[in-house]
């Protein structure tokens, strides 16, 4: 991670030789990606250095080093105990230093990976919850911290598109049905619940804009939370109104994203393949195949998300599938749906570039 080598010519000298030794093997390892050996050294340095001043320093490295092994999504107890090994660490540093950045940082980062594990959407919004309160507390040591207020918007995001997108299901609408939702009384009740979350996510979306104009992938989230803002709204020149402004910000970010490509020319040829967020990948979306429910899915009442990392062909065409997580009875009819989509080209300083991006495929049985 970026931060390591902050720490190290503060620390260093401060350290006994043989854990300053451990110390320099470590990060040496970490470098070279050997994160299991890195964990090993780090802990031999940590008990080389037990005081509460120079100890601080090797928790953090060790922290950092089993958090690198941390894979979100990946269900077995071995990548459970990364993360739990993780955490007591951060803890542990945090214990010495209340407000060192980076382990307040670490600890909100990882608790919004692990809220991407969760089993059910209550305990998903609850990890959420709990990375939004990380992220509030880095912001009272780091006002000035673009990612947190990113974050913050993003989570509130994630809640209200839930509940959006289950209204939706509800009625009978389809995702890209234009609203505003019809039944007036969910309508209000949902206006009630959500419209301050929404607002607070697009004001903390405007927050990190205010410290980075450049900031495309907040661009990006304002177009979300705005443009599913207007289902809320009493009528469809309201909808149209935020689905209009919502456009602006996909603009926004697509120019900025364009002007950042070209700035990155001059030192660099374009590359052959770029990573695009999900979010904003949909938008190049020209022609898409609804995925069949499996019969036997159905009759079992089964529903959820299919996601994907997707390789985009330079054509548009969809090159490669690796399933990330889904149901097993739902996973083949999204993987057949999905090779069938196709995507307008990216470009990328005028030449066609490949996109990995992430690809969700919602299976929702009607009431």
């Amino acid at each position: 991670m970026r931060f390591l080598g902050v720490f190290l010519g503060l620390a260093m000298f401060a350290l006994g030789q043989d854990a300053r030794d451990l110390l320099s093997q470590g990060i040496q390892a970490y470098k070279n990606s050997r994160y299991g050996e890195a964990v090993q050294l780090f802990e031999r340095a940590a008990a080389s250095s037990p005081d509460e001043a120079t100890g601080t320093t090797v928790h953090m490295y060790l922290a950092t080093a089993l958090m690198a092994q941390y894979v979100p999504g990946a269900k077995s107890p071995e990548n459970t105990a990364f993360a739990e090994r993780a955490e007591a660490e951060f803890q542990e540093v945090l214990r010495r230093e209340p407000n060192d950045k980076v382990a307040l940082a670490s600890m909100a980062s990882l608790r919004y990976q692990e809220a991407q594990d969760a089993a059910d959407f209550p305990e998903k919004e609850r990890r959420l919850d709990d990375a939004a309160s990380w992220y509030l507390r880095l912001l009272g040591v780091d006002p000035n911290n673009k990612e947190a207020y990113y974050s913050l918007g993003v989570i509130d995001w994630v809640k209200w598109y839930h509940a959006d997108m289950e209204a939706r299901a509800s009625m009978g609408m389809k995702p890209e049905q234009a609203g505003p939702l019809p039944i007036t009384a969910v309508r209000r009740e949902l206006d009630e619940r959500y419209s301050g979350m929404i607002e607070d996510g697009i004001a903390n979306l405007k927050k990190a804009l205010q410290i980075d104009p450049h900031f495309s992938d907040a661009m990006a989230y304002m177009n979300l939370l705005i443009r599913e803002r207007g289902d809320l709204r009493e009528t469809p020149e309201e909808y149209r109104s935020d689905v209009a402004l919502a456009d602006e910000w996909v603009h926004k970010a697509l120019d900025t994203k364009r002007v950042q490509g070209q700035a990155s020319t001059q030192a660099y040829t374009t590359p052959q393949r770029i990573r695009v967020g999900g979010n904003v990948q949909k938008f190049n979306l020209i022609h898409e195949v609804p995925p069949v429910y499996p019969p036997l899915a159905k009759a079992a009442r089964i529903q959820g998300s299919v996601q994907f990392t997707a390789i985009i062909g330079k054509d548009g065409q969809v090159r490669n599938l690796q399933l990330i997580s889904g149901h097993p009875l739902l996973v083949e009819a999204a993987r057949t749906a999905v090779e069938q989509w196709q995507y307008k080209p990216t470009l990328l300083n005028g030449q066609p570039v490949e996109v990995v991006t992430q690809v969700d495929v919602n299976f929702t049985l009607e009431p």
